[in-house]
């Protein structure tokens, strides 16, 4: 039986790079300089902090980490930025992202469903933040890759653990 894993894993290191060139970018601008700018990665619970004066400055950061995520090879569905809008502290803007490492349980189940209603000769199982999936044939393994690629999740998926 040949099996492959779908997963959604965040790299850690390649996450912390992008937050570190994003954090060179902001020193480095403009419209920057003089205005207190923190971006703080928390690497044991996937949460990005972000503080900065303004709302337009919070958003401009936003856009240069979705942009610098991208150049290093991130999906920009890692970031939750909908979990919590920013809020204002003080004089600062503060906005916590957590970042999605992991299927939850009622992701897997939807994509489990969907791996079924494709009506391919696999079975998916969930195994804690894995779905496996398993058939005869690798054609079939591949269409359902090539399948969850045009499904709309808003979550980045990895195939791992091909075995035939």
């Amino acid at each position: 039986m040949a099996s492959f894993d779908i997963v959604s894993k965040v790299d850690i290191q390649t996450l912390d790079n992008a937050v570190n060139t994003v954090k060179k970018e902001i020193t480095n601008r403009f419209d920057f300089k003089g205005s207190p700018v923190e971006i703080d990665l928390n690497k044991k619970e996937f949460r990005l902090t972000i503080e900065v004066e303004s709302e337009m400055k919070l958003n401009q950061v936003l856009d240069v980490l979705i942009s610098r995520s991208i150049k290093q090879g991130l999906d920009a569905n890692i970031y939750d930025f909908e979990a919590k809008d920013g809020y204002q502290s003080g004089k600062n803007w503060k906005k916590e992202i957590p970042v999605r490492n992991g299927l939850k349980q009622e992701d897997a189940k939807k994509i489990v469903k969907l791996i079924k209603d494709s009506d391919l000769k696999v079975q998916a199982a969930i195994m804690d933040d894995i779905v496996r999936v398993t058939g005869k044939k690798i054609d079939d393994l591949q269409a359902v890759i090539q399948a969850s690629k045009t499904w709309n999740l808003a979550i980045p998926l990895q195939y791992i653990n091909m075995k035939s």
